[in-house]
């Protein structure tokens, strides 16, 4: 594996972040233009007013489009100000964490606080998941929101070497950036897929004026568009997932061992990990990528063809190369 360095990391997720806030406006305004452009067309479509000029057409369109683009880029922006700031909370209800006291258990808090002395690092908030599954991830976009969560199952069921091996390659990632690109990641794909449910629920209670005969016609053109905003949508989604390079994690466990200095505890501790990381209470696809292992791929843990399109690389992989260290 290339070796490509922490300074270096912490740009490319930067430049990450960066392209994904400057791309999703882009997106949203070509899907508005292509809003506009099916209303204009369906209303002369479905009023049988085939008279009308191409000129006039695209005016309306621009027209249209010119009104609408404030208020759909303010709405976003409004929503994503409003995810981003409470995206602890989201993350938390998602999850069912909780926070972990010290009180709780001075075993957690003094290996995530030994470590981050080692590292020159800020303590992050410490939380659990009260699931007997084998899982852990980091979030935060900010020293006031990093935070460390793991599961009742992987504290309980691995030794100190292997516990503190998954809290460095949590900690690695708060280290490199990872977190927020993921954050980011979040809330842009979370907008997208609540407009698209949106528009499809729209346009299935859409009346449509004109014969039965024209009707089919608008019926099936809008279907059509319909498919081809969703293939839009699917494909920056997928842009997304690419951005979230399976990179990061090869470089957190390449972190992980470098701070404890026992990149096999890791690699026992994936494998400890790869026999049941299932947290029921994770539904959302977009949330189960923050963890260490995904909850919700089973693929990742046999190395198939369907990896390909995951954000995490196959464990078997991962251990392989820890075990070669």
């Amino acid at each position: 594996m290339e070796y490509i360095g922490i300074e270096k990391q912490r740009q490319r997720n930067n430049m990450r972040s960066l392209c994904m806030l400057v791309l999703f406006p882009c997106l949203m305004t070509g899907l508005v233009y292509l809003a506009c452009f099916i209303l204009i067309k369906s209303i002369a479509w479905t009023t049988n007013d085939e008279q009308q000029s191409a000129y006039s057409s695209y005016q309306s369109i621009n027209m249209l489009f010119v009104t609408v683009l404030p208020y759909v880029l303010g709405g976003v922006a409004l929503w994503f100000i409003i995810a981003w700031f409470s995206h602890t909370a989201i993350i938390k209800h998602a999850t069912g964490s909780q926070p972990l006291a010290r009180q709780e258990n001075k075993r957690v808090y003094n290996l995530v606080e030994n470590l981050c002395m080692s590292q020159g690092m800020s303590m992050p908030s410490v939380n659990v998941i009260n699931d007997d599954s084998l899982n852990a991830f980091a979030s935060g976009i900010n020293r006031r929101t990093y935070a460390v969560t793991l599961t009742t199952g992987i504290i309980n069921k691995l030794d100190d070497e292997e516990l503190e091996a998954v809290i460095a390659h949590e900690l690695t990632h708060i280290r490199n950036r990872d977190v927020r690109v993921l954050i980011i990641s979040i809330v842009f794909v979370g907008i997208l897929s609540a407009l698209a449910q949106n528009g499809f629920r729209i346009l299935r209670h859409m009346p449509l004026g004109g014969d039965r005969k024209k009707n089919g016609g608008g019926i099936f053109f809008i279907i059509l568009i319909v498919a081809i905003v969703a293939a839009i949508g699917y494909l920056f989604a997928s842009l997304m997932r690419f951005a979230i390079s399976k990179q990061r994690e090869y470089m957190a466990d390449a972190g992980s061992a470098q701070m404890t200095r026992r990149p096999w505890a890791l690699a026992s501790a994936l494998r400890k990990i790869s026999q049941d990381p299932l947290v029921e209470a994770i539904e959302r696809k977009d949330v189960a990528q923050l963890f260490i292992e995904d909850p919700k791929d089973a693929s990742l843990r046999s190395g198939n063809l369907f990896g390909l399109f995951s954000t995490h690389p196959p464990i078997i992989r991962r251990i392989a190369i820890l075990e070669q260290f």
